[in-house]
């Protein structure tokens, strides 16, 4: 018998599948389609390990199956090749990093068709190539034109050793989220995508869509609307006001000091000179500190007088301003009013700096004036004409009070921010903007796009904000679009997220030179059906492809508004100590290694699913991988068993009958659960059942010789169907076995199976055998059993007959394909 040999096997049906282009679509009306998507993989130089393996596993896996129940599927496969890791590793080499991408690119796309991933591979798109690129700056000058796209002066994130500005999403713990470095602040013109304006629907249209609440609520909480009131507040002694919002308006006679962000401009002006040197001090140390950082509940409250007070509108007390870090700029105002009977950040910091505490809300359950923090709703004390009202209708009441007399009102607020996108960085795409001394920022013509990022030497930044593209003289110095005069290129690059924030757009119509992609592709296959990958994008990414999906929907460009109905966010695949893996801690297992020590491919994509659920981290295991690859084993030997069985005369022993029923039942069962699995992407659980299945068939290829014509259409059945049904999970051993059994076209265009219900039926049963009420066996008997048959087989078991034994008169009591109690005179 041939033996099993992944090595062989693979090769030959990649290739197959390549040349025979099984795998590439068009738009047809005849399927419903079907766009399977894994996140835009960064070809970094540490290729792919079992880690990344995991999250296109899955994908094959859903699309194979899609597929194969006449689905028109899309399932293609790019590169998000812009960015710092490129250019880094350019700079350290001295390797130009398009020429790097095409080394890393070529050694992850050898990756990914040695795992035997199904993709499309005529879409394949590059976000380097200047065709793709092109677009991306399109996009740019739409949001530039739209106001939607704007250039600003102001304090950013910037990390010394990568020499580029960072968004608010790319500080951790007030380090670099690439390199790890410690960063600070810098005041830059930059440029901002307005994504503000699109709050209110990025947050509504959550509701709708299919993806864990984990990832959802981690965008509310980001975009954090809130609805309150601005309250205009005096500075004591100047002509000065201070803005503040607050969504508690109704604790106002409350509020005991006052708390500016130390970013906030009133800081320098209203700082009292006796108290300048600390306020300086705190300032510059606070902006040390991400925006998350400060706001974390562990983070102990730290500030600083400035010797300035403003007027409480509503009893014209003086309050004392402070400076604090657990205010953010970015949030509201940049400023607070501090109520610490009724907020815990400011309960903690007034028990601290000792300052006054005033309940101006008591719990409707209670009548004590109590100076613990209580954040309810309640009945209003200490509030002058508002007392024994209600909070929430005192809260109406102050808002409009102070709306009349023009100190404050309504408003709606965000956490928030505009998105950072220039970077000043060489490997991105040019930013497409022309600064003119006569007009200002004018955006690239359509006709003169792309902006072609030049080739270059030093891409070492220079660490002063400026991109190295500065420094090359015919790339800045152009002429005015409009006027025709002398004009400056904007030098910085796009952050990488813009590549892709549309990149799933263009894989519906990746070839198009005329314009992004046509709207009517791209309305036949969008949204992405299932989007699959990793949490790390939880925020920065799926928020900037929603933006721009709703700016291309208001534009007309497309009928949809959310990119991704279903998103799918796989769990990590760890060493086998539990430590994440990566380059640095030498402790990834790359899939090449695998497969050239004869496991084969099969075996990787089975151990990837089997090791647990697939939204749950798991610690990778060699032992697993042999269990996959002996199951692959027993699959190759009971198919080619039954494939010479077929081939060879009957004997005449075995021209009896068989009862065949068992057959036909272990496949049903098997095509029934197997399927129901895979639907709810049970996959671990779908290759339990299937090995289940093939150890009913080794039973049962016992007991129902195969070399009998009975049987025969049973055994057709059940074992093309064990192949149809581990197919998509492991597609190089199924078709090799599925041609053997001379079919012509892939088992991966065959049919699903679909499982017949009469036999799922069960025909036999397990009756209870009471004596006297009390439990003594169990009997497995025919469906709908006589009574008189079930009690002679009762009184005939040998574990029955010691408590009936010398009794001639035995009631009997019978509840049909359940219970017999045989009750003893």
């Amino acid at each position: 018998m041939k033996r099993y040999n992944p090595k062989e096997i693979e090769p030959k049906w990649q290739k197959i599948w390549e040349d025979e282009k099984i795998y590439q679509v068009k738009e047809g009306p005849n399927k419903p389609k079907k766009y399977v998507l894994e996140y835009f993989p960064y070809p970094s130089g540490a290729a792919m390990h079992v880690g990344h393996v995991r999250n296109y596993t899955i994908g094959d896996v859903v699309s194979r199956h899609a597929r194969m129940r006449q689905y028109n599927v899309l399932h293609p496969m790019g590169w998000d090749a812009f960015g710092l890791p490129a250019e880094n590793y350019a700079i350290k080499s001295g390797i130009d990093p398009a020429e790097a991408i095409k080394i890393n690119t070529k050694k992850f796309k050898q990756q990914l068709m040695q795992m035997g991933f199904g993709y499309d591979w005529s879409r394949e798109i590059d976000s380097t190539d200047p065709n793709y690129y092109k677009w991306t700056q399109w996009f740019f000058t739409l949001l530039f034109k739209k106001g939607l796209a704007y250039q600003k002066e102001s304090l950013q994130w910037w990390c010394p050793n990568d020499k580029t500005v960072l968004a608010n999403e790319q500080v951790e713990a007030g380090k670099c989220w690439r390199c790890g470095s410690e960063v600070e602040k810098k005041s830059l013109k930059q440029w901002f995508f307005k994504i503000t304006d699109y709050a209110d629907r990025l947050l509504g249209d959550l509701d709708d869509l299919d993806w864990s609440e984990a990832i959802k609520t981690m965008q509310r909480n980001w975009i954090g609307r809130s609805v309150g009131a601005e309250i205009n507040f005096e500075i004591d002694g100047s002509k000065k006001h201070l803005n503040v919002f607050t969504t508690r308006p109704d604790t106002l006679h409350g509020a005991t000091f006052m708390v500016l962000a130390p970013e906030h401009p009133l800081v320098e002006d209203i700082t009292t000179p006796e108290h300048k040197a600390r306020v300086n001090l705190y300032v510059k140390n606070s902006l040390t500190k991400s925006d998350i950082e400060r706001q974390e509940t562990e983070h102990d409250k730290t500030g600083v007088f400035t010797g300035a007070y403003t007027v409480n509108p509503t009893n014209n007390k003086k309050i004392p301003i402070w400076v604090a870090d657990y205010v953010l700029m970015g949030y509201g105002t940049g400023a607070i009013m501090a109520v610490p009977a009724h907020d815990e950040r400011d309960f903690e910091f007034a028990k601290k700096f000792k300052l006054p505490i005033v309940p101006v809300i008591r719990p409707l359950s209670s009548r004590s004036e109590s100076i613990d923090c209580f954040v309810g709703e309640g009945l209003m004390i200490n509030s002058g004409k508002y007392n024994g009202k209600s909070s929430s209708e005192t809260r109406e009441k102050i808002t409009a009070e102070l709306t009349d007399k023009k100190l404050g009102s309504e408003k709606v607020n965000y956490k928030i921010r505009d998105w950072l996108i220039s970077r000043q960085r060489y490997w991105g795409s040019p930013i497409p903007i022309i600064h003119c001394p006569k007009d200002g920022a004018v955006a690239v013509p359509e006709d003169q796009l792309p902006v072609l990022l030049p080739k270059l030497k030093d891409f070492e930044p220079s660490g002063d904000g400026r991109s190295p593209l500065a420094r090359i003289s015919e790339f800045v110095n152009t002429t005015c679009p409009k006027c025709g005069g002398p004009a400056e290129r904007e030098t910085d690059t796009m952050d990488g997220f813009a590549c892709s924030s549309w990149y799933f757009l263009r894989f519906a119509d990746p070839h198009n030179d005329q314009k992004p992609f046509d709207r009517s592709k791209a309305e036949y296959w969008l949204p992405v059906d299932d989007y699959i990958g990793g949490a790390e994008h939880a925020v920065m990414h799926l928020l900037y492809a929603r933006f721009w999906t709703k700016v291309m929907f208001d534009e007309g460009l497309i009928n949809f508004t959310e990119p991704f109905t279903t998103l799918r966010n796989h769990g990590m695949i760890l060493a086998p100590d539990g430590q994440k893996m990566s380059k640095s801690k030498n402790n990834t297992i790359e899939p090449d290694g695998l497969i050239e020590t004869g496991y084969g491919a099969d075996a990787v994509r089975i151990m990837e699913l089997f090791i647990g659920p697939w939204n749950q981290a798991a610690n990778w295991s060699m032992e697993g991988l042999g269990g996959a690859y002996r199951f692959l084993n027993r699959v190759w030997e009971i198919v080619r068993v039954y494939q010479d069985s077929a081939k060879a005369d009957p004997l005449s022993e075995n021209n009896k009958e068989y009862d065949d029923r068992p057959i036909w039942l272990a496949a049903h069962t098997a095509i029934a659960r197997v399927s129901e699995d895979l639907s709810v992407m049970g996959f671990n659980t779908a290759i339990a059942r299937l090995m289940e299945y093939v150890n009913e068939l080794y039973k049962l290829r016992v007991n129902h010789w195969m070399f009998a014509d009975s049987g025969k259409d049973a055994w057709k059945f059940a074992i093309e169907n064990l192949l149809k049904l581990l197919a998509p999970i492991a597609p190089h051993v199924t078709e090799e076995l599925w041609h053997e059994l001379g079919h012509k076209e892939s088992v991966h265009l065959s049919d699903w199976p679909v499982h017949d219900g009469q036999y799922l039926i069960k025909d036999t049963v397990i009756v209870v055998v009471q004596v006297n009420g009390k439990l003594r066996g169990q009997l497995e008997l025919p469906l709908n059993s006589s009574e008189e048959e079930v009690v002679m087989a009762a009184t005939q078991h040998d574990k029955i007959k010691p408590y009936i034994e010398g009794n001639k008169s035995i009631k009997v009591i019978y509840v049909p394909n359940r219970l017999v109690n045989l009750v003893t005179s």
